[in-house]
């Protein structure tokens, strides 16, 4: 038996959770894949999966094999990688998290110049704002705003957004356009969103001249995607605060209009973060190195035409990678 490729077979069927995905994306027959895991099993005298004619769930014995493969796949895929040719074209696969909003509006849309430069690298991108855990999923790195929760991990700073509140020329026609967040209590609906990982509703933050505020006023809806809370706001559903990015060309257009003169948000930073290896891989760090470039000098991170004064100011040079273990 070729116990490497057992290996890497029974993973990808345990990440794609069923044969055909796995078989597909390892370029192997099906009727392979099965094989090489049946003999994995047979020599290890132990059971790694459940099979049924739905779904393919691993066993206790298999998710801790699983663990301990996974890690061993990724080490020789960064010994590999470390060797003269591989620096020269960076290769193998990338799994990568990243936030659905920045996602969409910045760094897909930018994923050409990325395949340009390294053509044999081969991203799987998950797109959500759900916490991920990078070492029980086995992600290389994610892309999170915002400060970060897990202090075992890396990160580097790459940047920073801003969040502006506003709402639709006809909606303030119909409600009157508020003075001071105060007044959002009264007489006004909000669109807000709801925290992915805690599922608590976020208030709306604003200051100005040391004044701080918070509004949880009323709301008839609420979300867990900035997309949404942008469309929502478009369907005059409400007063919104979002991302700076999301948001500019609405405003230049004039189908959103910026509320509170004066008045801004604490500017929140912007992190790409990769699990506490000691060698980092070549292909993860080509990633976070474009990551970082394109995010200085991106014009919808950079750009900060809809910020209110308060808030325009410089970004700082992106910080070096930090490990957040105290």
């Amino acid at each position: 038996m070729d116990k490497f490729s057992a290996m890497q077979a029974f993973v990808r069927v345990v990440e794609a959770g069923n044969f055909t995905k796995a078989a597909d994306s390892i370029g192997m027959p099906k009727a392979t894949v099965t094989r090489l895991i049946q003999t994995l099993e047979k020599e290890l005298d132990t059971k790694l999966l459940n099979r049924t004619t739905r779904k393919v769930t691993v066993t206790a014995d298999g998710a801790a094999y699983y663990e301990r493969a996974g890690r061993l796949l990724g080490d020789m895929e960064e010994l590999e990688s470390s060797m003269s040719r591989a620096k020269a074209s960076p290769r193998g696969r990338l799994k990568i998290d990243i936030p659905s909003s920045l996602g969409l509006a910045v760094i897909i849309p930018a994923l050409p110049d990325f395949y340009a430069r390294y053509p044999d690298i081969q991203i799987e991108l998950g797109v959500s704002d759900r916490p991920v855990d990078i070492i029980g999923e086995n992600v290389d790195c994610v892309v999170r705003g915002g400060e970060l929760q897990d202090q075992s991990l890396v990160a580097r700073r790459i940047g920073e957004f801003n969040l502006i509140t506003c709402a639709t020329p006809a909606y303030l026609k119909r409600h009157g356009t508020p003075q001071h967040p105060d007044e959002l209590a009264n007489g006004h609906t909000l669109v807000r969103y709801i925290s992915p990982r805690t599922g608590r509703l976020y208030p709306m933050e604003l200051r100005r001249d040391g004044e701080e505020v918070q509004v949880s006023g009323r709301h008839m809806l609420a979300v867990n995607d900035s997309n949404a809370g942008v469309a929502a706001a478009l369907a005059g559903l409400g007063v919104l605060q979002t991302l700076t990015f999301l948001v500019q060309h609405h405003i230049s257009s004039g189908a959103l209009v910026p509320v509170f003169g004066g008045w801004c948000s604490e500017a929140k930073p912007i992190h790409v973060v990769y699990p506490p290896n000691r060698h980092l891989s070549n292909k993860v760090r080509v990633f976070v190195d474009w990551i970082a470039d394109l995010f200085a000098k991106h014009d919808l991170i950079q750009r900060k035409s809809t910020l209110t004064l308060p808030a325009q100011h410089a970004l700082a040079a992106p910080a070096a990678p930090v490990a957040l273990a105290a």
